[in-house]
């Protein structure tokens, strides 16, 4: 068997932020449960946290260049546990997965890495901070000063990362439920780094400055069963305000959301159920599929009536398990800019 077919086997009832289909709603026996009223601890909380099944460390970035054009970054890396019970070598149930990107207005790269735990090729260490893959790593002093480096076949970058804000905790002090049924996982950000660095594309290096939002997030069993996928969007507005919210959606066509309005200070309200609505406005066609890249987004709670636009709709993450994820532009009520991250269409 191919060993690319062999870990997608593995991996697709397991994976977690790349992926929002239904199997993230499977049973998690053995497995912690994330409960509310966490109490984090740092900087342990920042690394690795084996007795749950699922985990990430996600960082999206909007950039311009010399000449004002727009570009955008991600980077990602997953674990996904096979057992509840970690171990040491080649016996370790950690799976992990990196993703890396780079959006231009005309153009979308992306690649992808796998590795076992247990052998050193992939992890996470939470103070000095590193997490790495293969030579893929995002490592500092801190978690507020960092470095990103990762490169695939047509691009690379190297990007210096300050934070100029606090952590974030979303949902009930960083519980975030994500549906009736009370699927939760726990949730934090860092929403307020500032970026500078250097972008290698098939036409040369670009210098690029920008901000960055890193997202924290850990859980067992983080969607019910009757959930199919998501769509996420992280956006920054100029007025110093940042927007997280997400939609999942459910087997029945209904919707279950959740959002965090965020101050300039870092200061956050929770969006409960109902309080945040996105709603598709213009579909392209994407890798085949029919993908909403234009959307209408309303927090009444705090005046926002935006349109949020992807800067290239064919964002498509053609990795072993694909998904659209790209930077988007935001005007009406106010503007700005941000991600978007869409799963589970077929």
């Amino acid at each position: 068997m191919n060993v690319k077919v062999f870990l997608l086997v593995l991996l697709l009832p397991l994976c977690a932020h790349a992926q929002g289909f239904a199997g993230l709603g499977g049973q998690a026996e053995g497995f912690a449960i994330p409960a509310p009223s966490p109490d984090f601890e740092f900087p342990a909380d920042h690394g690795a946290h084996p007795e749950y099944r699922i985990e990430w460390w996600y960082l999206t970035a909007n950039m311009t260049g010399p000449d004002g054009t727009a570009y955008g970054l991600q980077w990602t890396l997953f674990r996904s546990a096979l057992a509840p019970h970690e171990r040491q070598g080649w016996t370790s149930p950690q799976i992990w997965f990196g993703h890396a990107a780079v959006t231009t207005p005309d153009t979308h790269y992306a690649a992808d890495r796998y590795a076992r735990g247990g052998i050193g090729q992939a992890g996470v260490n939470s103070a000095p901070f590193a997490a790495w893959i293969d030579e893929w790593q995002l490592a500092g002093d801190s978690f507020d000063d960092m470095r990103l480096t990762a490169a695939g076949p047509e691009f690379a970058y190297d990007v210096e990362l300050r934070a100029k804000g606090p952590l974030v905790f979303h949902g009930e002090g960083g519980y975030s439920v994500k549906s009736a049924q009370g699927q939760a996982s726990y949730y934090y950000s860092q929403p307020f780094f500032d970026l500078s660095g250097t972008l290698t594309l098939p036409e040369g290096d670009v210098r690029v400055t920008g901000t960055a939002w890193l997202d924290r997030e850990w859980s067992s069993q983080p969607l019910a069963a009757d959930q199919t996928g998501w769509d996420w969007f992280s956006l920054s507005f100029d007025a110093g305000d940042k927007l997280m919210g997400f939609r999942l959606r459910q087997s029945d066509g209904s919707y279950y959301t959740s959002g965090t309005w965020i101050t300039p200070e870092g200061q956050t309200t929770a969006l409960p159920d109902g309080e945040f609505d996105a709603t598709p406005l213009v579909t392209n066609p994407v890798a085949g599929r029919d993908i909403p890249t234009r959307w209408r987004l309303e927090v009444p709670s705090k005046d926002l009536n935006v349109t949020v636009q992807a800067l290239n709709p064919q964002s498509w993450m053609d990795l072993t398990v694909p998904y659209w994820e790209g930077p988007v532009r935001v005007s009406g009520s106010t503007s700005g800019t941000g991600y978007l991250e869409m799963t589970g269409y077929e």
